[in-house]
């Protein structure tokens, strides 16, 4: 049985702190040299708009395009849903009714009260009108992003979605534009790459600017991103995928090694933990890794993961458990120990939280129903998964009554001269009763 090398920490050792936070260092800003190249790309489209797409899209992606070809015809996305095969065709549908029923139920209503003199206050929640959402192509096809992407943006409302796709060599991805026709994609585009996001964010002869741009890209199009936010909205800048599983000897170590093989198998640069209380579980999920990773077909990615990034965590108390999951605040956190629902409640920080032994993490990148764009490098902190919410806005609604304006306008013009802000006073004084 070979050797894998992987991190072993264990919460009760001096330098315990210092060795996580080491292992959590998951910043990786996008260079100064794909940060000028980008800026430089945005430039251009900016200035030339349908003409320098073209470009980079012939220098990049080696396809000729002309300003009639950018768009696919609506009729060749049917047509994909009906060259990929049936069971292709039916997964594909199961995980749309999913997603659609789960982000359904996260719609949220206009409202408003009232008070007694009459004055009314409220919230008024309206759609996006246009979002453009960004799907890898090529061999980086990812058909379930389109879904988790544009299904909740359909529900939320969104008037027009487009979507961006880079065609290599002009070869489109039958499953990614099948899933644009079950989600209910208005427009997709065929260009890729920091070009497509420009296009997008301030627009082109022949594509309207959108205000939101969503979904996972490379290092180009996450600097793009970032780099036009402010000019439009974005859905989060995503480092590597991660997962942390919780887990006791209630459950077969092969299965929390298959689990964090899921994960660490995406790239070089995924994080795939197990936190445990009992030394034992951590020595046979270790022996499982190394007895299955060698039948895996992406051994050498995985080996490389789990060497860089992934980790054997024990943790000396059940307190220790808890607080070490919060402070790894993962994208993925997997509860697989006899009391999942109390530990459930227990964590506050997680992306998404899979209880029991049969929740696996797979199951929710496709078709579990919850999104699967989720919070990455710490951030669950602070952030939340991708849904409805993402694709629609609140405005504030004030309605105020002659007899509230006595009364809250007294309070306003205290308040805006303690600012010094005398113009502010006045107006508010100007509406005061003699």
């Amino acid at each position: 049985m070979n050797k894998v090398q992987i991190n072993r920490l264990d919460s009760s050792h001096a330098n315990f702190n210092a060795d996580l936070a080491a292992l959590l260092k998951r910043d990786q800003p996008a260079s100064n040299s794909i940060e000028r190249i980008v800026t430089d790309i945005i430039t251009n489209v900016r200035q030339h708009g349908d003409d320098a797409v073209i470009r980079y899209t012939l220098e990049f992606d080696h396809h000729q395009l002309d300003e009639q070809s950018i768009e696919v015809p609506p009729e060749r996305l049917e047509q994909a849903l009906h060259e990929i095969s049936g069971e292709q065709r039916r997964s594909l549908e199961f995980a749309a009714d999913r997603i659609s029923g789960y982000h359904s139920r996260q719609l949220q209503q206009s409202w408003h009260y009232d008070e007694e003199d009459g004055t009314q206050l409220g919230q008024k929640i309206t759609p996006i009108a246009r979002v453009g959402l960004y799907a890898p192509g090529g061999k980086a096809a990812y058909p379930s992003s389109v879904l988790m992407n544009a299904i909740p943006a359909k529900v939320a409302g969104v008037v027009e979605l487009v979507v961006v796709s880079p065609a290599a060599h002009g070869q489109l991805n039958n499953l990614v534009l099948a899933a644009a026709k079950l989600a209910g994609v208005d427009r997709f585009l065929q260009i890729g790459g920091a070009q497509a996001i420009a296009a997008l964010a301030y627009g082109t002869e022949s594509i309207s600017p959108v205000d939101k741009i969503t979904g996972p890209g490379n290092q180009y199009v996450s600097a793009a991103k970032k780099l036009v936010f402010g000019q439009v909205g974005i859905d989060m800048l995503a480092g590597p995928s991660e997962v942390l599983v919780i887990a006791d000897d209630s459950v077969d170590p092969d299965w929390v090694a298959m689990d964090l093989f899921a994960q660490a198998e995406h790239d070089e640069n995924a994080q795939s933990i197990l936190l445990t209380r009992d030394p034992v579980v951590a020595e046979n999920v270790a022996q499982s890794i190394a007895r299955l990773l060698p039948e895996m077909e992406r051994a050498d990615i995985i080996a490389d993961s789990l060497r860089d990034n992934g980790a054997l965590i024990v943790a000396d108390s059940d307190s220790a458990l808890v607080e070490i999951a919060d402070k790894i605040a993962a994208e993925h956190v997997e509860l697989m120990v006899q009391d999942c629902d109390q530990l459930a409640q227990d964590i506050s920080n997680a992306g998404a939280i899979f209880i029991g032994p049969y929740s696996s993490e797979s199951l929710g990148d496709y078709a579990a129903g919850p999104n699967h764009v989720l919070p990455t490098s710490g951030t669950a902190r602070f952030s939340s998964p991708l849904g409805v919410y993402d694709f629609r806005k609140r405005s504030s609604i004030i309605r105020i009554s002659e007899e509230g304006a006595q009364t809250i306008g007294e309070h306003a013009s205290i308040l805006a001269r303690g600012e010094s802000l005398t113009a502010h006073a006045r107006s508010a004084e100007l509406r005061l009763k003699k």
